[in-house]
């Protein structure tokens, strides 16, 4: 078994240093976890550069974001963000549980109203709390109007930061849309 490790920078400001091990013994699947103050990401060595870069990218988010969870409380602190919320803003609305996803790569949260399970990326642990809260109260309002009707909408205004939230939130999807730009004088 062949064993090559690269070591890399963080790929954002104040982030941990990447240690990169590719192995001719795996074939299949990557995988990634924080050990001594840096990431160790395991790819299989046959993996082309492209999509080497690629997965350690979204693995470093995954990481990265568990990482930022926890220490935001974790789901615990999640769960009664989310209790508060439906107390003030939604008439006492709860969910049966509220979790911390590393999972969701496109969606900033999502609500299973049948079960009442809400589940919020673990990429939005760095926002604000007030857009941690917006999200919540959009899931929440959901386990009572399942669409985007005007009575989801009605829901939703009740919480005052939802204009400033959704104004943050398309602002992170407008700059993670924009292509890599390198650093240097304009």
């Amino acid at each position: 078994m062949a064993r090559y490790v690269e070591h890399r920078p963080p790929l954002e400001p104040g982030g941990l240093p990447i240690e990169v091990v590719r192995s001719t013994r795996r074939r299949r699947g990557a995988s990634a976890h924080a050990r001594d103050g840096r990431i160790v990401v395991q790819l299989p060595a046959a993996l082309p550069a492209d999509d080497a870069d690629r997965t350690i990218a979204t693995l470093v988010a995954r990481v990265t974001g568990r990482a930022r969870a926890v220490d935001r409380g974790g789901d615990d602190w999640l769960a009664e963000r989310a209790d508060q919320v439906g107390r003030d803003w939604l008439d006492g609305v709860a969910a049966t549980s509220v979790t911390w996803s590393s999972r969701m790569a496109r969606r900033w949260a999502s609500a299973t109203p049948r079960t009442g399970h809400i589940r919020v990326s673990n990429r939005a642990a760095a926002f604000p709390e007030r857009v941690i809260d917006y999200l919540l109260v959009h899931e929440l309002a959901h386990l009572v109007v399942p669409d985007h009707s005007a009575d989801f909408h009605d829901l939703v205004a009740a919480y005052p930061h939802t204009p400033w939230a959704q104004g943050f939130l398309a602002g992170v999807q407008h700059r993670e849309a924009q292509p890599e730009r390198e650093a240097g004088p304009r």
